[in-house]
């Protein structure tokens, strides 16, 4: 899922739902939404989707928000969009060892790509999430590279600064890999700054934790430590990056 956070032009009610999203509140953000229209049932589908990515529970809600979705598109747009979060729920049910379906997944976002149109807004979340299942499932990270490069290009074109986030940290996961230090630390510095612009709670501290990975003592154990307040001020969440905060362990986190 990706979105612009808030600026002086969004009206309350995204206003409101960015502002919990943010923070954890994926439901909350849904129960938030009208269930009468096609955009705002993609939408929610896409925060129960983030919110399996992040917590690694709430799967049948999701599907549920997602069978919705599917069922109320009516253009080739929506409906590629509603494969492209079809394919993200079964990216992240394989990525947590719920269920192996990987092939959902490729079949859903090849189905995507199939509808939504090159140049189109939603092209650039789909190619991110095409690099995530070829850097995580497939094992092929010049795959990766190359989808993170067309979907980074795309979201500078659209100025969506919240999906620049995810490529610039996916880039410099690649770099850090192959032994890019300075490659790796400016594309997490970048990554943290848009975060804390934007004020994406949820996301700062795995973007603090991966730039630890990149710097010396004592600056890596004081961005660890920041990263570790707010994991638990959250509850844990994600709950993945309990893994790369203690022990801290070399490469980049996984969403």
């Amino acid at each position: 899922m990706s979105g612009n956070g808030t600026t002086a032009g969004d009206d309350p009610l995204q206003t409101a739902v960015w502002r919990l999203r943010s923070r954890a509140c994926w439901a909350d953000a849904a129960a938030l939404l009208p269930s009468d229209t096609p955009a705002y049932s993609l939408q929610r589908a896409g925060l129960m989707v983030e919110r399996c990515l992040y917590t690694e529970r709430g799967w049948e809600e999701a599907e549920d928000a997602l069978r919705t979705a599917e069922a109320q598109a009516r253009t080739d747009e929506e409906r590629g969009a509603a494969a492209c979060e079809r394919g993200q729920l079964a990216y992240a049910a394989t990525l947590h060892g719920v269920r192996d379906r990987a092939d959902e997944a490729r079949a859903a976002l090849g189905r995507a790509a199939a509808l939504i149109p090159p140049g189109a807004p939603g092209r650039a979340l789909l190619d991110f999430r095409r690099g995530l299942l070829a850097e995580n499932l497939t094992l092929s990270p010049q795959a990766a590279r190359a989808a993170y490069r067309r979907a980074h290009a795309a979201a500078t074109a659209h100025a969506d600064p919240l999906l620049l986030s995810f490529t610039w940290r996916h880039l410099a996961g690649l770099a850090l890999r192959e032994g890019e230090l300075t490659e790796a630390r400016h594309g997490f510095a970048e990554s943290l700054r848009i975060r804390e612009e934007l004020g994406y709670l949820v996301g700062t501290a795995p973007a603090l934790a991966s730039l630890a990975e990149t710097e010396p003592e004592p600056e890596a154990s004081r961005l660890r430590e920041e990263a570790g307040r707010l994991f638990r001020l959250l509850g844990g969440v994600p709950t993945w990056l309990a893994r790369q905060l203690t022990p801290p362990t070399p490469g980049a986190a996984t969403a």
